[in-house]
């Protein structure tokens, strides 16, 4: 049994590892910004055998994240997905941009992640090889052939810097850090004619997470297992 914490859990890909991990067999923390409003996500707890516990975190608030780590408390993680995002508003084109969603973008999916790995770095370490997944997106690669939509994918790509780093810092700590694109998945953020579901989404991150080692640290996968070119 792994304990897994996952970071925005209350809906799509988060709420579907929940279940997968469950399901397994795993003790899996679940992290969102409402919990009060989770009703699909405190019914899967309630029905886990105690499996599946619901923890206040808001990953743009510092203080939230901290909060969480104090409650979790010392338990050695296996696991841990920082799945929460934001899309960074709606506006997004050269001349019709507001720059406070921007920042929320920056604020939610770059600095998040950061702050969420230095929270439970001491619980990473107390695992036998622990690892932490940072789903990404492939907007945030230079090698992907799209303009537009430049909060979301210029945040994207600063996580995908920030988590080499993180790789490299962690060296040493017997931590293995990687980046996955989900994939376009039918999500609140996807849409419903999107390529894939939530559950092929999260078994293939399961999978990706399942051959992280020490040895691959610092990599950029896609959802199924295949390296994602920066």
């Amino acid at each position: 049994m792994a304990n897994v914490l996952i970071t925005g859990a209350a809906r799509g890909i988060g709420q579907e590892l929940v279940r997968q991990y469950a399901a397994n067999g795993d003790r899996v923390y679940a992290c969102c910004r409402n919990p009060g409003g989770a009703d699909v996500l405190n019914g899967m707890a309630a029905e886990s055998g105690g499996l599946i516990s619901v923890h206040d975190m808001d990953v743009g608030s510092e203080d939230s994240i901290n909060a969480c780590a104090s409650e979790i408390g010392g338990v050695a993680l296996d696991i841990v997905i920082n799945n929460a995002g934001v899309v960074g508003g709606m506006h997004q084109a050269m001349g019709d941009m507001i720059v406070d969603d921007w920042i929320d973008a920056f604020r939610v999916n770059t600095i998040g992640p950061f702050l969420v790995a230095q929270a439970f770095h001491s619980n990473l370490k107390a695992a036998d090889n622990g690892k932490i997944m940072t789903v990404t997106s492939q907007l945030g690669a230079t090698t992907w052939p799209m303009g537009g939509m430049h909060s979301y994918s210029s945040s994207k790509g600063a996580v995908n810097r920030v988590m080499i780093g993180v790789a490299m810092d962690w060296a040493d700590d017997g931590i293995s850090v990687a980046l996955v694109h989900p994939g376009y998945v039918q999500t609140d953020m996807g849409g419903p004619a999107a390529e894939i579901t939530p559950e092929e989404s999260a078994s293939g991150i399961r999978s990706v997470i399942d051959g992280m080692s020490m040895d691959n640290s610092g990599s950029f996968y896609k959802w199924n297992g295949e390296i994602h070119a920066w």
